[in-house]
Order: C-alpha cells, then sequence, then structure tokens
C-alpha cells in the first residue's frame, strides 16, 4: 500500500512538472504574443473564471475519489449519477454568465473589452466538468497514469495549436485574439476527455441500467463534495471581488483605471504566475493523500505519520523553490517572459510564499479526515481579511502592494488554523 502512495505521488510529479512545462512554455509564448493590453484583458477575467470552474466542479472530483476509493459503489454508478447534475450546472452558469458579463465587465472590472472573452470562459465549463469527473474516478482508483497522460496530451496539443492559431487571430484585432485563445481550451479538453475514455477498463460496458442516475449517489457525492469545496469556493470568491475591491479603492485616491489594470496584470501573470509555476509538487501531493488517507482514516498513528512526512517534504520544497526565484528573480524574468516588470513584488512576496506549500498537504488531510468544513472555515477568515486588508491598505495610496501585504495575511490565517485544527485532531 506505501509503494502504491509513493508510486502514485511519483507519476503525479512527473506528470506536474511535464504538464507546468508545456503550460508554462504557452504563457511565455502567449504573453509575448499578446502584449501587455492582451495580458491585462485575459488576466482581469481570470478571478471570474477561476469562480466559475470551482462552482461548475462543485467537489466532484475529491468526492468521487473518496465514493470509488471505499470501493463500496461501482464507478459506473457514481460517473453516470453526477455527469447529468453537472450539464445542467453548467448550462445554469453558461445562462447567468450571458446576461450579466455585460454589467461586470463595464461596472465592476472597468473593462468593456472583457465582455465577449468572458462569455468564451463560460462555454468552456462543460469540457472542465466531464474531465474533472472522469479524473476522481481514476484517482479514487489510485491509478495516476491516466491523468498524468491526459494532462500532458492536453498541454501538448494545446502548445501547437496556439502556436498556429494565435498569431492569425492577432491580425484581426486583441480582443478577437484573447478569445480565440480561450476557445481553444475547448480543444484540448476535449483531447483529455478522449485520454480518459482510452483509460477506462474493458469492463466498463455502459449499459442502457447504467445511464439511470441513483438519488442515493448523488446525494452521497453532493454531501462530500459541497464542503470540500467550500473552502475553494470561498477562495474564489475572494479571488473574485479581488480586482473589484482594489480598482474601487485605488480609483477613489486618484490612480487611473488603466494603471490598475496593468499593475494588476503584472502582479497575477509575472508575480503569481512565476511563484506557483513549481507547486505542480504539492498539488501531486495533495491528490494522492486523499485516497491515501481515506482509506487510513481510522489508524490515527499512520495518518500522522503520512501528514508529517507530506508537510515536511512540503516545506523544504518550498524553501528551496523560493530561495531559487529570490536571488534570481531579475534573470529568471527576462529569460521567461523578457520583461522585468514585478521584481519588487516577487522580492518582497517569495520568502512568505513558502509557508503556501503547507496549504495543500494540510486540506487534503482535512478532507481525507472528514473535517473539510475545518478547512472552509479556515479560509473564510483568510479571505474576508485579504479582502479587508486589501480594500483598507489600497485607500493607503500603496499601490498593487497592497494585495501583496493581503496575500502574506491570508497564507498566514489559513495555515495556522489548518495547523492548529489538526494539531487537535490528530494528537
Amino acid at each position: 500500500m506505501k509503494n502504491k502512495f509513493i508510486k502514485s505521488t511519483f507519476i503525479l510529479i512527473v506528470g506536474g512538472i511535464l504538464t507546468k512545462l508545456f503550460s508554462f512554455i504557452i504563457k511565455i509564448y502567449f504573453t509575448r504574443v499578446i502584449g501587455p493590453d492582451g495580458i491585462s484583458i485575459y488576466s482581469i477575467i481570470m478571478p471570474t473564471y477561476s469562480l466559475l470552474i470551482t462552482i461548475t466542479q462543485l467537489g466532484f472530483p475529491i468526492a468521487i475519489s473518496n465514493i470509488v476509493a471505499k470501493g463500496q459503489k461501482s464507478g459506473k454508478n457514481v460517473i453516470f449519477s453526477i455527469v447529468p447534475v453537472s450539464l445542467i450546472l453548467n448550462l445554469i452558469l453558461i445562462l447567468f454568465v450571458v446576461f450579466t458579463a455585460r454589467y461586470l465587465t463595464s461596472n465592476l472590472l472597468h473593462e468593456p473589452r472583457a465582455f465577449i472573452p468572458l462569455i468564451c470562459l463560460s462555454f468552456v465549463l462543460p469540457f472542465i466538468s466531464i474531465a474533472s469527473i472522469l479524473r476522481g474516478y481514476f484517482f479514487g482508483k489510485q491509478q495516476m497514469m491516466p491523468h498524468t497522460m491526459s494532462n500532458v496530451l492536453e498541454q501538448f496539443f494545446k502548445f501547437f495549436i496556439v502556436i498556429l492559431v494565435l498569431p492569425h487571430l492577432m491580425k484581426y484585432d486583441i480582443v478577437f485574439a484573447v478569445s480565440g485563445y480561450i476557445l481553444i481550451s475547448i480543444v484540448s479538453e476535449t483531447i483529455s476527455i478522449i485520454i480518459f475514455l482510452l483509460y477506462l477498463p474493458k469492463k466498463f460496458k455502459i449499459e442502457k441500467k447504467d445511464i439511470k442516475p441513483d438519488t442515493g449517489t448523488i446525494k452521497e457525492v453532493l454531501s462530500i463534495g459541497l464542503p470540500s469545496v467550500g473552502g475553494r469556493i470561498i477562495g474564489n470568491i475572494g479571488f473574485f471581488f479581488e480586482p473589484i475591491l482594489l480598482t474601487s479603492a485605488m480609483l477613489s485616491v486618484g490612480y487611473t483605471a488603466k494603471f490598475i489594470v496593468s499593475e494588476y496584470a503584472v502582479y497575477t501573470t509575472y508575480v503569481i504566475g512565476l511563484l506557483i509555476v513549481p507547486s505542480f509538487f504539492i498539488t501531486a501531493l495533495g491528490t494522492a493523500l486523499i485516497p491515501e488517507i481515506s482509506k487510513r482514516s481510522k489508524n490515527k498513528k499512520k495518518v500522522k505519520e503520512i501528514y508529517k512526512k507530506s508537510l515536511l517534504s512540503s516545506f523544504l520544497f518550498g524553501i528551496l523553490v523560493n530561495a531559487f526565484i529570490f536571488f534570481f528573480t531579475k534573470e529568471i524574468l527576462y529569460i521567461i517572459f523578457k520583461t522585468t516588470s514585478g521584481i519588487n513584488y516577487i522580492k518582497l512576496l517569495a520568502p512568505f510564499f513558502i509557508f503556501y506549500y503547507l496549504e495543500a498537504p494540510m486540506a487534503s488531510t482535512l478532507q481525507a479526515l472528514g473535517h473539510a468544513k475545518a478547512s472552509m472555515k479556515s479560509t473564510t477568515y483568510g479571505i474576508i481579511i485579504k479582502l479587508i486588508a486589501t480594500f483598507t491598505l489600497s485607500l493607503l495610496r500603496i499601490g498593487i502592494y497592497s494585495l501583496i501585504i493581503a496575500e502574506i495575511l491570508f497564507i498566514f490565517v489559513v495555515v495556522i488554523l489548518d495547523y492548529l485544527k489538526l494539531k487537535k485532531i490528530l494528537n
């Protein structure tokens, strides 16, 4: 069992490296071709996109992984019970975006050009949802290769499509190019779904009776999924309001909308974009932890051992990565993005970002032990403090530094609260 956990984690880490590599290359190419103006449009709608993705997934991958890992229900039953629920939810979200996009982009984000790209983002959601349901199934089986292959091939094909299509789209209009780049995700997510289907076992034959959703299974998935996704939804709600509060406060003290959108794009694209690149490690570790700890939830001593090792590994990895980024910030930024924008922001945030690497193993352990609500509470308190700090500090005319200080406060609040809860549970 231990070897299976190590093997699963290793496959996820290797896959994470390859996926991040392709993803990062795509991001580099995108930022260079699209330019600062395009980056500003894309960056300002990303918080909304992240919130929509979290809502559309509704914790299904984690819940499905948990249920399948316990082996009490068949994988087919779980998948075909949740797919209809997911599709209905996606339809509601698409309609919501279509009817509210104009107001959101013009009145709250102060970037009317983001209207069409935001609508395009909504049409990607159903494809992400189906892929995440299949991903949850394989995680529950502790089969990490399908996830790894789907991610790698998805990014591989996306890379070539972007290179072929994006320069031609730029000839028309910047909004057209950003929208086209977003819609390419439909093709890449479809490829991911096909890979998952190819990895399904031969005995996984779809019969007429399998298509009928099971109410009991839906309730069980929702009972696990909703609490586990609560923290992420709250986190993304905070991320959604982040640019809105930041823009409102900074406009009120004299900053221009153009400056705010431009600096926010630097922060999200170059600063956070660079700092979270190595997060494939903690993502892989957190993903592998859920089914592993779920199976051993009654053995507190073993759970404690696995948790401590994962926490130590994440912390040491965080120190090494952030030290490297801190000392070679200028060189890394220029080599990757051909810019030096955001150096001071990274220098301030990198030392504290080490603790960000503790969030995933802690949250995964809490979810696997059935304490997802505790993780949600930690995130809620962290988000409230972050939003208050962002708005208040922005009034002091310190620019985007208000957001950086708020991010540091958020990381510490979440990590400390999760740590205290786990200490209480495991002692």
